[in-house]
This record gives structure tokens, C-alpha cells and sequence, in this order.
């Protein structure tokens, strides 16, 4: 759909296309479609981007939290959004052997214990090994560092599936 169509879409319309873009947080593309006109790509982009960084920190942390573990519970029983799904079969995480299933498992409990939230990674950037290496490194981090890293992740995450759905 380009910019133009974007623009001119009923907001329930615009709701429905735009709904995946946030892991289980459709109240995000509502807001963005308030801001319309948006003059290309890169402006609902940054829409996005703004709505979810000007939020308030318990929303903030809800939207963090509406994300699956990788290669996690979710993943597992065939829960994860079609988005979700798409991005870690792209990393390989899909296909794990049982040592990288059992240390994908490791790190997501100790990163839910340490930080109460999923380790969050726009896995379209990765591979199975750089994710892992990454979540161990990102263990060492504040709660105040990996909130700012989970947005910012998220924020990838939102720019390539915008990108999936905007021509």
C-alpha cells in the first residue's frame, strides 16, 4: 500500500492494517493514524517511533511485555503472531537443536528474572548465535539500560515490518 493509500484509509481500516506492527498492541496504530497526512515512509515511521517512546513507562514496560520469549513456550505451541513467527523462523530459530533449544531456554529465564520482561531483539538483524551472544552480554545491563535497548529494538522491529506493508 503506498503513502497515499495509507493516508486516505478509514481509521478502522488503517487499525486493521497496521495492527501486527506492535507485538499485541493494536492501540498504537490508532494513535498513529491521528497523526495523518504523513508525508512518506520515513514520517509514519518516525510516528510510530514517537508515539511509542512518548508513552509512560507502565505503558512503556506492557508493550515489552506483550512480546514473546525467542524460541520460547509461545513459539512452541504455534502462538506467536504471524509477524512474530515470520521473524524467528528467519533467524533460525525455527530449527534449533536441542543444546540451542536448552540454551535459548536458559537465557530467557535469567533475563525474565533479572529484568521481569522478555530479552527483546529485532531477530531479522541476527542469526541463532548472535542473538545468544547478545542476551548474555545484555545480562549484564540495568533494568533503566535494557527498557531503553527493548525500545529500541522495538523500534527496529516496527521500521521492518512498516516495510512489509508500505510500498
Amino acid at each position: 500500500m503506498t503513502i497515499l493509500e495509507i493516508n486516505q484509509l478509514p481509521l478502522s481500516q488503517f487499525q486493521t492494517y497496521f495492527q501486527g506492527v506492535l507485538e499485541h498492541s493494536p492501540q498504537y496504530a490508532t494513535r498513529v493514524a491521528q497523526i495523518r497526512p504523513f508525508a512518506d515512509f520515513t514520517a509514519l515511521f518516525q510516528a510510530f517511533k514517537k508515539t511509542i517512546l512518548e508513552d509512560d513507562l507502565n505503558a512503556q514496560l506492557t508493550l515489552i511485555r506483550a512480546h514473546p520469549d525467542l524460541a520460547g513456550k509461545a513459539a512452541i505451541a504455534g502462538e506467536l503472531t504471524q509477524e512474530s513467527a515470520r521473524e524467528q523462523k528467519s533467524a533460525g530459530l525455527d530449527r534449533l537443536t536441542p543444546e540451542e533449544f536448552a540454551e535459548f531456554t536458559r537465557i530467557n529465564t535469567a533475563y525474565r528474572a533479572k529484568f521481569s520482561m522478555p530479552y527483546i531483539v529485532c531477530v531479522r538483524e541476527h542469526t541463532k548465535e548472535s542473538i545468544l551472544v547478545g542476551a548474555a552480554e545484555r545480562l549484564e545491563h540495568t533494568q533503566e539500560q535494557e527498557i531503553s535497548k527493548a525500545l529500541e529494538e522495538i523500534s527496529k522491529i516496527v521500521r521492518l515490518r512498516l516495510q512489509d506493508l508500505v510500498s
